[in-house]
């Protein structure tokens, strides 16, 4: 038995619950009660309500593995993952909510990809080449292994919204880029195979809605369940951006 579970608890489980398409829903807590287990997670506790208790209860999930990020919520007020949570490490008392700011689909299921895609689509989120036409005969562009892992780190971002939720300066600014946006510019700000300036990456976001908005709280550091240097990062893209301004 795990040292975390000395006797088995019961745990109570307060969802939040709504269904935004339905006209006589209401926001309202409900309760259930689950037999805690060893190496019990959220995902798990989630399953268990809708196979044995609540078959309408509306959450997502794929991976299971923290790699998808579609089970993004918040825990006790805190944006984390349901499938890296074990609630050994959590009180007996445990109410789950939909992360704010994205679309309500039901419950605890939000469409996160709607706010995602448009961030993305703003940003310009991809390798800007000068070639015209792609050469499918040219030969992949060597990089230096330690850059390589550099862009790597950055590219584990799940887009689960969690930094999303957790951040201030998004709540007031519904426009500000956020640690994800500003995490995918520092990505490609690193690429050699990005052709863009600084002066391009300035256009997109040298403003209050972009690096300049951040208000350094580090609350999206805190809640990265994927553990990503985001503030590092955007300390790295303000200087290039002061240097840019200064050029």
């Amino acid at each position: 038995m795990s040292p975390d579970l000395q006797e088995t608890r019961i745990l109570n489980i307060n969802i939040l619950r709504f269904d935004p398409y339905d006209s006589k829903s209401v926001p309202h807590i409900q309760t259930f009660k689950i037999k805690e287990a060893y190496g019990m997670t959220l995902y798990i506790v989630l399953n268990e309500i809708r196979e044995h208790h609540d078959n309408s209860l509306m959450f997502d999930f794929v991976c299971r593995a923290g790699i998808c990020g579609s089970c993004s919520m918040l825990v006790n007020g805190r944006p984390t993952l349901a499938c890296r949570t074990l609630t050994s490490k959590l009180p007996q008392e445990i109410t789950l909510a939909p992360l704010p700011l994205f679309k309500l689909i039901k419950d605890l299921s939000i469409y996160s990809g709607e706010w995602m895609r448009g961030l993305n689509e703003r940003l310009e989120t991809w390798i800007h080449d000068k070639e015209e036409e792609l050469n499918i005969d040219k030969l992949e562009q060597r990089m230096e292994p330690e850059l390589a892992d550099s862009i790597y780190e950055l590219e584990r971002c799940v887009e689960c919204g969690c930094c999303v939720a957790g951040c201030g300066t998004i709540q007031m600014r519904p426009d500000f880029a956020g640690a994800v946006g500003l995490n995918k510019i520092a990505r490609y700000h690193l690429d050699p195979r990005d052709k863009r300036s600084d002066e391009d990456y300035y256009e997109l976001v040298g403003n209050e809605d972009g690096v300049f908005g951040c208000m350094t709280l580090l609350g999206c550091e805190d809640v990265c369940p994927k553990d990503l240097p985001l503030q590092s990062k955007i300390a790295y893209l303000r200087r290039m951006m002061i240097k840019t301004t200064m050029a």
